[in-house]
């Protein structure tokens, strides 16, 4: 596998089928309505496993109240290599109610409603940490994206009112918010590897994806019917994904404030096809420590002035994700590229900058019309103050030897691929099988290489 190393050299994949994709491209005068199905998300459920729920779901929807009730399993299995080489199956699942309720149609309110989501994590069996990497080091990457940290848990994803003034074109959310309702939302959850799992915000640490909420509020301002300019305040609360914060109202545990600024283009522009742009930073105030001045948080760099911390901390993402090409004249078939890059303040985050590129060919067989197919890659560059710190620990501890208990590892480039094909065997059924390859697992040499077996199914009621 000598061949990885090169790819440190060469351009993101995204990048590099952008550049060629006039030879793909679908003839300049088709005109298609915008939609996201080939770009990685999923269908609208029109037919889930329950149906009508013996008229139920309509005599809500007549009221203002939809919702989704799904349940996700996520399996993975070390074929080989890897930190620890034992063999192991690794299983977690997720059941989450997203829901709906509009006030509109009873306040009169310009796009008046309440949106909730509520979600159940079961099944503490993590592949990464139990064979993937050496526990020694933080995971930069996930096996199973929906493991849900060390505890199976209920928790409220989020609760919220929202409306819209100005003709519908500023939109304004206040409650218990996450990130994913407003924010770095064009590149969809579709890969159980959890590097190529959405927009690269969330590997801030500042604030997190899906099942966990803060106290916020966010704007939405439509420039023109395709750009969107979006800012708000969230609380920073360093805690906010453990246990005593699953259903908190509290702001106990708040460092301060999350500043996030984006903009977002979502256009037909190019051949006629969807695609969506972003570009943001976020902000905090909030306390954080420098990973490398000041007295080391494992122990090992003495100071005795203590922690250095920094009162300010930066973060810049961006995505790009399009349909470069239909299928017979079929927009809800064909090619699409997408890339997603994030540059972080490696004075307090373990990396300098991580990038993820992926391809998707939805609809490769005329007789799977709804299967998808999709190829990513995830690249790390590790934060270098992190790494003078690991280096200084080892230098004053006297430690050489990597398999010392103490040595503090030292981590560097890694790349993580991905390959899946979902099978959506009905309208409520999709079953993915995948398969992993890490190169350098956490960004150490010291490991080896592994190849992972995985399998995510969805379910939707």
């Amino acid at each position: 596998m000598g061949i990885l190393h090169k790819h440190s050299s060469t351009l993101p994949l995204a990048l590099i089928i952008v550049l060629f994709s006039s030879s793909l491209m679908a003839e300049e005068s088709q005109k298609n309505t915008w939609n996201n199905v080939v770009l990685g998300y999923d269908k609208p459920v029109t037919e889930p496993l329950l149906g009508d729920m013996w008229g139920i779901r309509s005599d809500l929807k007549e009221h203002g109240f939809t919702f989704r009730l799904a349940y996700l399993t996520e399996s993975g299995y070390n074929i080989s290599g890897g930190y620890d080489h034992n063999k192991h199956y690794a299983f977690v699942d997720d059941t989450a109610l997203t829901f709906t309720q509009n006030l509109e149609m009873y306040t009169g309110i310009p796009d008046a409603k309440i949106d909730g989501n509520i979600v159940n994590r079961n099944h503490d069996d993590d592949l990464t940490s139990e064979r993937l990497i050496d526990t020694r080091i933080s995971r930069n990457d996930q096996a199973q994206e929906a493991y849900s940290g060390g505890q199976s848990i209920t928790r409220l994803g989020w609760l919220t009112f929202s409306r819209s003034f100005l003709d519908r074109k500023l939109n304004w959310r206040i409650g218990l918010m996450n990130k994913n309702q407003d924010f770095d939302q064009i590149v969809n959850c579709d890969f159980q590897l959890i590097s190529l799992c959405g927009g690269k915000s969330a590997k801030s640490g500042l604030w997190y994806n899906w099942n966990v909420h803060s106290w916020g509020t966010a704007f939405q301002y439509k420039v023109t019917p395709e750009v969107t300019f979006k800012t708000g305040i969230l609380e920073y609360n360093p805690t906010a994904n453990q246990r005593s914060h699953a259903w908190s109202w509290s702001t106990q545990g708040s460092k301060g404030f999350l500043l996030p600024v984006e903009v977002l283009w979502r256009t037909t522009k190019i051949n006629g096809l969807p695609g969506a742009y972003n570009l943001g930073v976020l902000f905090t105030n909030g306390e954080r420590n420098d990973l490398y001045d000041g007295r080391s948080q494992q122990s090992g760099v003495n100071d005795p002035q203590g922690y250095k911390t920094h009162d300010h901390t930066w973060y810049l993402y961006t995505s790009v994700n399009q349909q470069l090409t239909t299928v017979d004249g079929n927009a809800n078939r064909g090619l699409s590229v997408s890339n997603s890059f994030a540059l972080a303040d490696q004075r307090t985050m373990y990396f300098k900058y991580v990038n993820s590129s992926a391809i998707r060919y939805r609809g490769v067989l005329a007789s799977r019309p709804d299967d998808m197919l999709a190829f990513g890659v995830t690249l790390i560059e590790p934060s270098e103050h992190f790494k003078r710190r690991q280096n200084e620990i080892n230098r004053i501890n006297g430690i050489t030897d990597v398999n010392d208990p103490s040595w503090a590892p030292v981590p560097e480039r890694s790349l993580t691929y991905s390959l899946y094909y979902r099978i959506q065997a009905t309208p409520w059924l999709a079953i993915q099988p995948e398969l992993q390859y890490w190169y350098r697992p956490s960004g150490l040499t010291e490991t080896q290489d592994a190849i992972v077996g995985a399998l995510k199914t969805t379910i939707s009621f």
